[in-house]
């Protein structure tokens, strides 16, 4: 972890969920209670009965991406929490975050990839916000991990409408030709097991289109690592 975050984990202060004076902005409480393992379709991540290596949906029609790790289904607190690092101009809470989605991946004992990669956000998005918070848990995740993490090779040169209130067909078509890898690095991507990071995975168009991207980039293979999914 980064210097800065291993500092504010010394921090006595309030558990962000239940307010009870903890290190750290997250209590063990509320770890156990809201961030503990479930069943999940490995492919997708899901929540399946049973954990299974590719659940129906993934069978009829496998995504490009061949695994995906997940601390927790989109819900309370995790949207409360999410909601405040993105748009409340809050990127402290990537230190808490970036713990659990490190301690998901760890768990999951998945394949270490070469190149940890945020799904990057456009020029004007970025603009907006003043930080990606996918590069703020990728970076972070990847340094606990000791792989390298990269904010700019992937990149998405076009402002497209928020995804919030689209369908699934209306996500994707959104999001056709969204991504490019810098055509001045394609080497670094050839070849490569990659990691994309992202904070909350709906639908899942948003990270198809980014993993076919890398794939048709050269990418051997994509992985995807996100804090939360949106049940089914």
């Amino acid at each position: 972890m980064l210097l800065a975050d291993l500092a504010r984990r010394r921090l006595l202060g309030q558990c962000e969920v239940c307010r009870q004076w903890t290190l750290g902005a997250l209590c063990a409480g509320c770890i156990a209670r809201h961030a503990s393992p479930v069943p999940r379709c490995a492919r997708c991540g899901l929540r399946a009965g049973l954990p299974v290596p590719a659940c129906g949906a993934c069978l009829r029609e496998p995504p490009p991406f061949e695994r995906t790790v997940c601390v927790a289904d989109y819900g309370h607190p995790w949207d409360l929490l999410i909601g405040a690092f993105k748009f409340q101009q809050r990127p402290e809470l990537a230190v808490p975050l970036a713990e659990r989605l490190l301690a998901a991946v760890r768990e999951a004992a998945v394949p270490a990839p070469e190149l940890v990669l945020p799904i990057p956000l456009s020029p004007g998005r970025l603009a907006e916000r003043g930080y990606n918070q996918a590069w703020e848990l990728a970076r972070r995740v990847a340094a606990g991990l000791q792989l390298r993490a990269d904010a700019t090779l992937l990149q998405r040169p076009v402002d497209t409408a928020h995804q919030a209130g689209l369908n699934r067909a209306e996500r994707q078509r959104n999001l056709a030709a969204a991504f490019m890898v810098d055509p001045r690095r394609r080497a670094e991507v050839a070849g490569r097991r990659i990691a994309l990071v992202d904070d909350v995975m709906t639908t899942g168009a948003t990270l198809r289109e980014a993993s076919a991207t890398l794939l048709r980039g050269g990418a051997a293979a994509v992985q995807l690592w996100v804090l939360a999914r949106t049940p089914d």
